[in-house]
C-alpha cells in the first residue's frame, strides 16, 4: 500500500485557522515546509513497515512498543508508543474542512489543567506550539494525605487535512529532549487514514486491533464484565 507524505496545514495557516488552498499546496515561497504526521492520500512510497490500527498506522521502530488500552466491548479507545521508560499516546481526531483545532485546544487544554490544580506553558517544539505541563495527581488517601508530586506531560497538536492529530509524551520524555526525540522521529512517519464519512468536529477517528495484535489477544472479551480486559502488547 503505497503511503504518502503530504504537506501539513503550514504553521500560519494553522494558527489563522485557515487551511491552504489546493492549488496554492506546493508554492513554498511564503510558507514554512513541515514534516509528518502525513495523509494517506499521497503516493510517495517510504518504505516504512507500519502497524494498522485504523485510523492511524504507527512505523515500526527498533526499541519501541505498542500498546493498545481497550474498553470492555474489546474496541479500541488509546494508542500509545513506549519506549526506556517514557511513552508517547497518539489520538486521531476529526477536524473542520476549513479550519484547525490546535490554535482553540491549546488554551481550553491549559485551562483545564490548571483548574485541577496543574500547570500549563505554551513553548514552541518541532511541530509548532504545544504546552509543557505539570499533571496534578490525586491524593490517593483520605483529605490528610500528602498529595502525590505532580506529573510531567508534554501536549504536541498536529492539524492536517480535514484531521487532528494530539500526542502526550510522559516519562522522561516529557522534560528530556534527547528521550523525546525517537517517539517525536516515530510522530513524523506517522500515517494518518481519515475516511470520507462526516464526522463531528474532535470527534476521535476509529481505532481497530491490527491482526498481530488480534491473535495475540485472541479477540477474546466478555461483554458481561464491566472493567476493561488488559491491554495488549506487541514489542517492535
Amino acid at each position: 500500500m503505497p503511503f504518502g507524505r503530504k504537506r501539513r496545514l503550514d504553521r500560519s495557516a494553522r494558527e489563522r485557522g485557515v487551511a491552504p488552498d489546493v492549488e496554492d499546496r506546493h508554492s513554498d515561497d511564503e510558507r514554512e515546509v513541515t514534516t509528518g504526521p502525513f495523509d494517506v492520500e499521497d503516493a510517495a512510497e517510504d518504505g516504512l513497515e507500519r502497524v494498522d490500527f485504523g485510523a492511524i498506522l504507527i512505523p515500526k521502530t527498533a526499541g519501541n512498543d505498542l500498546k493498545v488500552s481497550l474498553d470492555s466491548q474489546g474496541r479500541v479507545f488509546s494508542v500509545s508508543v513506549h519506549r526506556a521508560g517514557s511513552a508517547m499516546q497518539i489520538g486521531a481526531y476529526a477536524a473542520p474542512r476549513d479550519g484547525a483545532i490546535w490554535p482553540d485546544l491549546r488554551p481550553e487544554l491549559a485551562q483545564s489543567i490548571r483548574s485541577q490544580g496543574g500547570r500549563a506553558n505554551e513553548t514552541e517544539g518541532p511541530f509548532g506550539p504545544e504546552l509543557a505541563t505539570q499533571l496534578a495527581s490525586p491524593r490517593t488517601g483520605g483529605k490528610d494525605s500528602e498529595k502525590a508530586a505532580p506529573r510531567p506531560a508534554r501536549f504536541l497538536g498536529v492539524d492536517g487535512p480535514r484531521w487532528f492529530v494530539r500526542a502526550v509524551l510522559t516519562g522522561s520524555a516529557a522534560t528530556d529532549h534527547g528521550a523525546a526525540e525517537p517517539l517525536l522521529e516515530t510522530l513524523r512517519d506517522v500515517i494518518v487514514v481519515r475516511g470520507s464519512d462526516p464526522r463531528p468536529v474532535r470527534e476521535p477517528l476509529p481505532l481497530k486491533l491490527p491482526p498481530e495484535m488480534a491473535e495475540q489477544f485472541g479477540q477474546v472479551v466478555d461483554p458481561d464484565v464491566d472493567t476493561p480486559p488488559p491491554a495488549p502488547t506487541i514489542t517492535i
